[in-house]
């Protein structure tokens, strides 16, 4: 059997590691469900990262194999495709994502709504995604990642969970792509009037 191999993307920006307990607690889950034990997470920031905007990249299974820092700018995403796809599993954070990679490439747009069985929205092909309408911002309870930047958010209160299925997504004005180096206010957001649907 194959070996397990994870990877956990933390925003680090001048010097400060973002959001660091949520990706813990889903490191530990990982750990725990695959090998039955946990370790701590240390990470020693290099001198010349501590100004700018980075992912810190980690990659490990029952141990950590690699920790990297990556500067980070962000994505324009113009354009996205409704994608169906009753098979697609990623539960825990891969490393393998030919799956996720395989439907985006076929989509010929900038990024993906993927929709599974029965016409539930789940995610974007890297990131959650939050649904807008007049009253607030909602995210799918269908996701097929728990985001730490989702966790985050819901924990505020920024953002509520709702049920949205396929024929529910025009009742929304726009969605937003978050994930641990995305937030809200970073404007990574499509008009659904844009959605190639």
């Amino acid at each position: 059997m194959r070996e397990q191999v994870f990877s956990e993307a933390i925003k680090l920006k001048d010097g400060v590691l973002y959001n660091l307990p949520y990706h813990e607690m889903r490191m530990r889950r990982t750990t725990e469900y695959f090998f039955g034990m946990s370790f701590p997470l240390s990470i020693e920031i290099p001198e010349d990262k501590m100004i700018g905007l980075y992912k810190c990249r980690i990659v490990y299974s029952d141990k950590v194999h690699s920790v990297e820092f990556i500067s980070y700018s962000f994505r324009a995403v113009r354009s996205l495709a409704l994608v169906r796809d009753d098979s697609i599993d990623y539960g825990y954070k891969y490393t393998d994502r030919v799956g996720l990679n395989t439907l985006l490439t076929k989509s010929r747009c900038d990024d993906i709504i993927i929709i599974i069985k029965d016409g539930y929205v789940t995610d974007a092909s890297s990131s959650n995604l939050v649904f807008e309408d007049k009253t607030g911002l909602y995210t799918p309870g269908s996701y097929l990642l728990r985001g730490t930047k989702r966790e985050y958010l819901l924990d505020k209160g920024e953002i509520q969970e709702r049920t949205i299925k396929e024929e529910d997504i025009s009742k929304y004005h726009s969605v937003y792509l978050i994930n641990a180096m995305v937030d809200l206010e970073d404007g990574v957001k499509v008009l659904i009037t844009q959605l190639d649907i």
